[in-house]
């Protein structure tokens, strides 16, 4: 034990997993040239990726996946994107946006990770939770990156978040069989919303409506799958 009683690492062994910690850095930059070579462009979506230590946000025991494209368990029952997917959204949400973003609203925060990224691409975020428990893991996660454009809350992510719209930008993290309206309604003209939605065909699929002084234009992409979106709290 050390002077504070933690339990000393022994001098055989590195202190953290190799590609963590003071190594990761190396590690996000390769993770975001794989991103780039998938065909994400925007610049200031793979700065931000290459910014937020995803090893951060992932138990200690899948610290050393941390970095590959893949979505990991995250508890009760939800997972963390995959940082392609996360990049893919982000991009769909800034398109024709070079600069940063204004007002954007994450429907599920899960454990905080995307909610960082979207940190770099905004400026100002509001990120909502519905699961307690996931709410305050996204809390201590995020404590010590001292984000004071994100704001994090605890509620049904069905309704959205009125205060703080409009919204140039929606994205969710969990996917229905439609768009609840309150998003729509809580959208910016000019906004752009980005969710996985169950198409007329049954699938799950990635979908972009863009709001415009007319109406709006909904668009189908690739399928995707995410966990259900549910209204209420637990």
């Amino acid at each position: 034990m050390d002077a504070k009683g933690r339990a000393a690492a022994p001098a055989s062994r590195p202190l953290a997993p190799r590609g963590v910690g003071m190594d990761s850095l190396a590690v996000r930059a390769a993770m975001v040239r794989k991103i780039e070579a998938q065909g994400v462009r925007h610049a200031g979506v793979l700065a931000a990726l290459g910014a937020v230590e995803r090893h951060r946000f992932v138990d200690t025991a899948l610290v050393n996946q941390a970095y590959e494209d893949t979505s990991l368990p995250i508890g009760l029952g939800q997972t963390i994107s995959k940082p392609g997917v996360v990049a893919r959204m982000i991009e769909l949400l800034c398109q024709g946006h070079p600069e940063k973003l204004g007002r954007v609203l994450e429907i599920g925060t899960g454990c905080g990770y995307q909610a960082a990224v979207l940190s770099h691409v905004a400026r100002e975020v509001y990120s909502i939770e519905r699961l307690k428990g996931l709410h305050e893991k996204a809390r201590e996660n995020l404590r010590a990156f001292r984000l004071s454009n994100l704001h994090l809350l605890f509620g049904d992510g069905m309704v959205g978040y009125a205060k703080g719209a409009p919204y140039a930008g929606i994205i969710a993290a969990a996917g229905g069989n439609h768009i609840p309206d309150a998003w729509i309604d809580q959208l910016a003209v000019g906004g752009r919303l980005v969710a996985p939605a169950v198409t007329s065909a049954g699938r799950q699929n990635l979908v972009v409506v863009e709001k415009t002084a007319t109406g709006v234009v909904r668009t189908e992409l690739e399928a995707v799958l995410f966990v259900p979106l549910k209204s209420g709290v637990a």
